[in-house]
């Protein structure tokens, strides 16, 4: 299963920010909460995180993630809210 999101900060903070929440149990964070329901461990960062695009924050970023939640979705691989993969002809155009 997969989880797509986009950060501005470093890429070490925002993993930090998801063990915190796993740690704690708390639900800000979909990874985390994802994890704790199905009673999986956290990996190390670099075994279960990646980066998929680098660019400015900006419209294009919404787009990329918005894009890799749909197909992740279609293929029944992501834990993203599933609200975020809605019907979208540009996306089935591309996949």
């Amino acid at each position: 299963m997969k989880y797509t999101g986009q950060t501005g900060r470093l890429f070490r903070v925002r993993f930090q920010e998801h063990i915190r929440d796993f740690k704690y149990n708390n639900s800000r964070s979909k990874f985390a909460q994802h994890l704790l329901d199905k009673k999986y461990a956290i990996g190390n960062m670099e075994d279960i995180m990646e980066i998929i695009h680098i660019t400015g924050k900006e419209k294009k970023l919404d787009a990329l993630e918005s894009f890799h939640i749909y197909k992740e979705a279609k293929a029944r691989n992501q834990i993203n809210d599933k609200l975020a993969a809605r019907g979208n002809e540009l996306f089935e155009t591309i996949i």
